[in-house]
């Protein structure tokens, strides 16, 4: 331990390391339950690119683990410490580097907060869309270590989807660029798209080259109530089948409905069963609304409200944004799922779910970026009564089989970390996870990045 400090501190500002104990445990874990974490030896906070370098090379020299982190705001454990590591967290690496309207970029440092960059390349006529519903916190970072999503998938799709470049630190300290600055580009291996996803098992990223968009015009946001999860399902079918490019199109069950509104007195409907809501950020929105809920309505929809404007728009995407808080409240501790399956078996998965709620006698409210088939169950349970706590976590393995059987993933943005590790060798079989612990080993050789996660 004294030699570890000593050699970090050889290439690190002061202000750089935490060691007080009650600190450093503070660093151990993101926002995941069920997920081991262990006591890291040091968190070290870099500025600069030369320092991770540093961290990593002394890492490498003493054969000790990292754990990157970002805003710690993931929900799978896959930035939890491990016993005797350095925590790397990179939140203070965030400066918005460039953003270029000609070429439709933004080059960043990891410790960019996501809503902070939105909201900087508006001011450019830009838009970067990927938006998890933490945006506010969760770091551009963390967003590519997880391939995180958000509510515009549906049109937008995800964090992979923007990400262009990348510089990050290898584990034996080299800096290694992949991608290009440019629209278009095909040489050699797609390392950029290996590395997203990858959860800090095979480098710190420590820069980014992201794409851009236009800033679409305001969208507009259409509730639809129905008297049944199915007839929900169904109006999301006849949509997407009909070639409707919505922005959004996200599913709150009820138990998820009367959670917001004991949260925040939304005013949502607390008698429907499910609510839809629709969003276009067409030339002509009230158009592709008015179609949309018409369609609402053939699939059974007992009520169809658009907004008016846009400040009524934004309070339903309040509501949606604070689901999985709101569901927080319904019991002490929540398991967050995150099963996505192809469209046509929305319905079913929402109904095998409610199935294994009333199994194992549970409360599990879901919300849903509906429109890609990505389910959020949230199994809500009191974590200091062990029966409950056995069933939580009996119900939240029965919902990843439910998804794989409807030929869905285990994860369609949250990642794997350490709560779904022995979910994914069941998802990639035999062969897909030995050819990934290849391409770890070509990476991370000694195996100092990230170890015990994914696989």
């Amino acid at each position: 331990m004294s030699d570890l400090l000593e050699r970090l501190r050889a290439g690190l500002p002061p202000e750089a390391l935490i060691t007080d104990p009650d600190v450093t445990a503070s660093y151990a874990h993101d926002m995941a339950s069920f997920c081991e974490a262990g006591t890291p030896a040091v968190v070290v906070l870099p500025r600069t690119v030369e320092q991770v370098q540093h961290v990593m090379r002394t890492a490498t020299a003493l054969r000790v683990p990292v754990v990157p982190q970002g805003a710690r705001t993931g929900l799978s454990g896959a930035a939890n410490a491990s016993d005797g590591c350095i925590v790397l967290s990179l939140v203070k690496m965030d400066r918005i580097l460039e953003i270029s309207p000609v070429d439709r970029i933004a080059v960043v440092e990891p410790g960019v907060v996501n809503a902070v960059l939105s909201r900087a390349v508006n001011e450019h006529g830009l838009y970067y869309p990927p938006d998890p519903s933490s945006w506010e916190t969760c770091t551009i970072g963390g967003n590519i270590g997880t391939a995180s999503g958000g509510l515009c998938c549906v049109k937008y799709g995800v964090t992979a989807e923007y990400v262009l470049g990348l510089e990050a630190v290898l584990a034996d300290g080299r800096l290694l660029t992949t991608g290009r600055r440019t629209a278009k580009g095909v040489a050699g291996y797609d390392l950029t798209r290996l590395f997203v996803g990858s959860e800090g098992s095979l480098g710190i990223v420590v820069k980014a080259v992201l794409a851009l968009k236009p800033q679409p015009p305001q969208q507009l946001v259409l509730a639809a109530e129905f008297p049944s999860a199915a007839a929900a399902c169904d109006a999301v079918c006849r949509i997407m089948e009909r070639g409707h490019t919505p922005s959004l199109l996200e599913l709150m069950d009820r138990t998820t409905v009367r959670a917001v509104n004991a949260l925040a007195s939304m005013g949502l409907p607390e008698t429907t069963e499910a609510l839809l809501l629709c969003a276009f950020d067409t030339p002509d929105p009230l158009a592709d609304l008015a179609a949309v809920g018409a369609l609402c309505t053939a699939a059974g929809a007992t009520e169809v409200v658009p907004a008016d404007n846009a400040a009524e728009s934004e309070l339903l995407l309040q509501a949606r944004r604070m689901s999985l808080t709101a569901l927080e409240t319904v019991k002490p501790a929540t398991m967050i799922d995150d099963v996505c399956v192809p469209r046509s078996q929305l319905g079913a998965m929402l109904a095998g779910t409610a199935a294994i709620a009333e199994e194992y006698d549970l409360t599990i409210g879901v919300c849903a970026h509906a429109g890609d088939g990505n389910t959020h169950p949230v199994v809500c349970f009191d974590h200091h009564d062990p029966d409950e706590s056995r069933r939580a976590r009996e119900s939240f393995d029965a919902i990843m089989a439910l998804g794989l059987e409807l030929g869905g993933t285990i994860t369609g943005e949250h990642g794997v970390g350490v709560l779904k590790k022995e979910w994914l060798a069941r998802e990639l079989g035999e062969t897909g996870v030995e050819l990934q612990r290849g391409i770890k080993a070509a990476f991370d050789p000694l195996g100092l990045l990230n170890p015990g996660k994914l696989f």
